[in-house]
């Protein structure tokens, strides 16, 4: 009597894990590479299929932490422009993830997130685990889909490839939409986990994955007639290049359009630490302008702008953009959303920089810079050449004798040189980030750099970094100690990591961004500004990596600095603290600032 319910429950839990290899499988062949794995038991027939469609090519890794794997994830998606999924269970763990899909929202990354889910029948009624999960992300999507109510056995398979190719197209961009996130929620009725004959027929499954198919091409954006028509090559103008935010797969048209373009006018670049432009050769830039601009310098000016992407961060070219009368273009990389945060733009473009200059070149022909513009040129190249000059004096050691410990604005040039060409470099918000802007200097050698400025947070810097180094092979992270410590659950990747990571930490006794902030007030008495702003941590770093099997060091010196890099970058994962002092640094930068504006024409 007893055998036809049992014979139904196997039929059930056999349908569920079909259904889940047919999905991942759709998956698999529309693009996804990595699938990272968060344990749950409402999410066992994903899981089991992700393990079995490794046979098959797919790359698979497991993190305990679902805010965590959402940032690797992000990482590497950044890295390789192709989405990764994040497999979790249900419950809070799909509201871990909101932190990295905000990220991926703003910051136009590509990331799938497959949520396991009660059926229909369990929701609003108490049921363990049941919460609103299908809302959590739905205001940061760039689509939200589900499985039939009743789950996804009840799903034929034409209706799960259709659903996981929409999932991926709407994850890579198109139709007016930057790549960004994806929530597919699945609910998953029970028995959830097959035995193993169930699991022996899968095994057949899953060997007909096939390869992944072609990519269908996305419709080329028009470029707006006034963004041809604005700009005369043959007057002086200004290229400003913010932070990279397109696909990697478009960059060498990117950087090939812009040489072309300065070969055509003349215009002097002015680049974005993060948009890894600097050191790229055939390029006249300029890397000093947050230090050379001060509030009036009109001959700095210029009646025409080409903008590339987000605005950098420096305030200074903010205020600078907004004082120059005139058109500005601004071109994005796919981004139909406005870019334009000084609220300065004359025209918006999202055609990507090649299709522009595709088009823009044939109006303007051949030709080459006037002598008006080459002036203009030579007037912001012999100023920059000047402050690189005069910094490597002023920073000519990367340590601070008065404080005991390293100087923030010296490192950045004494890294910038050290570090290996085109190692991947990843910079976390607040500190690093900004003074690789100020200070990087611009004979450094190309490289990538990656930073996520999306929306800026600090949530999962060192889990962001893994997922670039895994992707890329190897990479660098410099980071602050709050940063760090924020995703300290970052160092369990160490288990499974794939390419080697080097950590940077620049340990200034909590929050240093705030100390460049006017905050401190006039007597000090009148506010705890350590409990309230800077918040130092009574962890010991370097026993706190230890403990996760990461070994490290403390150079002491400059000379100590440059042996134990050469040390770390061999290790498969290292942490390297380098001891500032955040007041005396902010002293520092704030001085730097004041006399670099001032610096003469040429060195």
């Amino acid at each position: 009597m007893d055998a036809h319910p049992a014979a139904a429950q196997v039929d059930q839990a056999r349908a569920n894990l079909e259904a889940a290899l047919t999905l991942l499988q759709c998956c698999l062949r529309a693009g996804v590479r990595l699938v990272v794995l968060c344990p749950g038991s409402r999410s066992g027939p994903l899981a089991v299929a992700a393990g079995l469609l490794e046979r098959c090519g797919l790359e698979l890794i497991t993190a305990i932490d679902e805010r965590s794997a959402a940032f690797f994830a992000l990482g590497h998606g950044r890295a390789t422009g192709q989405p990764v999924a994040v497999i979790t269970t249900s419950g809070t763990a799909v509201a871990n993830l909101l932190p990295a899909v905000v990220e991926a929202d703003y910051g136009a990354i590509p990331l799938l997130v497959l949520s396991a889910d009660r059926p229909a029948r369990l929701k609003g009624c108490g049921a363990n685990q049941t919460v609103n999960q299908e809302t959590f992300l739905v205001d940061s999507v760039r689509w939200q889909g589900a499985a039939d109510p009743a789950g996804l056995h009840a799903m034929a398979p034409k209706a799960l490839e259709a659903l996981a190719h929409q999932a991926i197209g709407a994850c890579l961009g198109g139709e007016g939409q930057a790549p960004g996130p994806v929530h597919l929620n699945l609910p998953l009725e029970e028995p959830l986990h097959g035995n193993g004959q169930a699991l022996a027929a899968l095994l057949e499954l899953a060997d007909q994955s096939a390869a992944p198919g072609p990519r269908s091409p996305i419709a080329p954006i028009p470029v707006v007639p006034e963004a041809l028509q604005l700009l005369d090559p043959d007057r002086p103008g200004l290229i400003v290049a913010g932070p990279w935010r397109g696909l990697p797969q478009h960059w060498p048209g990117f950087v090939d359009a812009l040489r072309q373009l300065q070969r055509r006018t003349g215009w002097p670049l002015l680049a974005d630490a993060l948009s890894a432009l600097r050191g790229t050769p055939g390029l006249a830039l300029v890397a000093g302008y947050d230090l050379l601009l001060a509030e009036e310098q009109p001959e700095l000016r210029a009646s025409q702008i080409l903008r590339l992407g987000p605005v950098p961060a420096s305030r200074r070219l903010q205020t600078f953009l907004q004082r120059c009368a005139g058109s500005q273009v601004l071109i994005s990389e796919g981004e139909p959303r406005s870019l334009d945060a000084v609220g300065c733009a004359t025209v918006y473009c999202g055609t990507g920089l090649a299709s522009w200059w595709e088009q823009v070149s044939l109006a303007w022909g051949g030709g080459c810079p006037t002598e008006e513009t080459l002036d203009f040129n030579r007037r912001w190249l012999g100023r920059d050449q000047a402050l690189q000059a005069w910094l490597d004096r002023q920073l000519a050691s990367p340590e601070t004798p008065s404080a005991g410990g390293f100087n923030e604005p010296a490192l950045v040039r004494t890294l910038s040189r050290l570090l290996p060409p085109a190692l991947p470099l990843v910079l976390a918000n607040s500190s690093p980030v900004r003074d690789w802007e100020s200070f990087m200097p611009s004979d450094a050698p190309a490289r990538p750099v990656f930073s996520f400025r999306g929306a800026s947070g600090i949530d999962g810097t060192l889990s962001l970094a893994c997922g670039v180094a895994q992707a890329e092979g190897a990479a660098v992270l410099i980071t602050g100690d709050l940063a760090l410590l924020h995703d300290a659950n970052g160092w369990l990747w160490l288990q499974q990591l794939g390419g080697r990571l080097t950590v940077v930490l620049i340990d200034n006794g909590g929050g240093g961004i705030f100390e460049q902030l006017p905050i401190r007030p006039d007597p000090e008495r009148l506010l705890d500004f350590e409990r309230l702003f800077a918040m130092p941590q009574a962890v010991d770093p370097l026993a706190l990596a230890a403990a996760h099997g990461v070994p490290g060091r403390q150079p002491a010196d400059a000379q100590a600095l440059a042996a134990d890099l050469a040390w770390a970058l061999e290790q498969p994962m290292a942490l390297l603290r380098l001891v500032t002092d955040r007041r005396s640094d902010a002293a520092q930068r704030q001085a730097l600032r004041t006399m670099g504006a001032a610096m003469p024409e040429r060195p």
